[in-house]
């Protein structure tokens, strides 16, 4: 009998890239057949960014079906890269990043970023969806504003809301998978699941899998 597929919805990584390994050789995919989706916030405050889109990088090489979403950092850094917000990304744990492409803290007044940073880093970050629509979830990185369709939700509140999604009992029509906002545990809502658990803070990296509505755990 064939195997049926499996989902994989993997939370914020945020730089963590020995954690996000240990997570990915724990979870036994099969790269033919089953399916991932990693919520954004790869970048910042951890220790290796550019090791973790490398490595995301080589997995696309690898899995057959795998999407990558954008998260609030990947937004803020492209921001940064083109000259349209240089303060947002710094405040937000961006000076890992940069630490982690070779730059020097209070080295770069006056450089040109976006020339420094691999082309393939460049068009990684520029390809990142918005959200993805399963059979019975929704999948974006930080939630959805109430009332709104998804088609219609905006870039921001989709990458960084909080409270009004956090705080809904509100039905969206699919049960809404999200990182971005960090808990001890996953989130277990009847509306929402959220699978950031922290692992840039040392707790945990967490993947949910479906259909099997199952959670795998690694300890950073």
């Amino acid at each position: 009998m064939k195997k049926r597929q499996r989902t994989f919805i993997f939370g914020d990584i945020h730089g963590c890239l020995d954690v996000l390994i240990r997570l990915m050789e724990k979870i036994d995919w099969d790269p033919d057949r089953d399916r991932l989706i990693y919520l954004g916030d790869y970048i910042d405050r951890g220790e290796d960014s550019r090791g973790v889109i490398e490595y995301l990088l080589a997995l696309s090489e690898t899995a057959k079906n795998v999407d990558y979403l954008m998260g609030n950092h990947e937004a803020v850094f492209l921001d940064f890269l083109s000259g349209v917000d240089t303060r947002t990304f710094l405040a937000n744990g961006g000076g890992s990043t940069l630490y982690s492409y070779g730059f020097q803290y209070g080295s770069g007044k006056g450089t040109d970023w976006g020339n420094r940073i691999p082309q393939e880093h460049l068009d990684f970050l520029k390809s990142l969806k918005p959200w993805v629509e399963l059979e019975d979830y929704y999948v974006v990185h930080a939630g959805m504003r109430p009332g709104v369709a998804l088609q219609k939700q905006s870039l921001e509140d989709l990458v960084w809301i909080r409270d009004p999604f956090i705080l809904s009992d509100y039905d969206f029509g699919k049960r809404v998978i999200f990182g971005h906002t960090p808990y001890s545990e996953p989130l277990i809502m009847d509306n929402k699941v959220g699978l950031d658990t922290g692992a840039v803070y040392g707790n945990r990296l967490t993947c949910l899998e479906l259909p099997a509505f199952r959670f795998h755990h690694v300890e950073a």
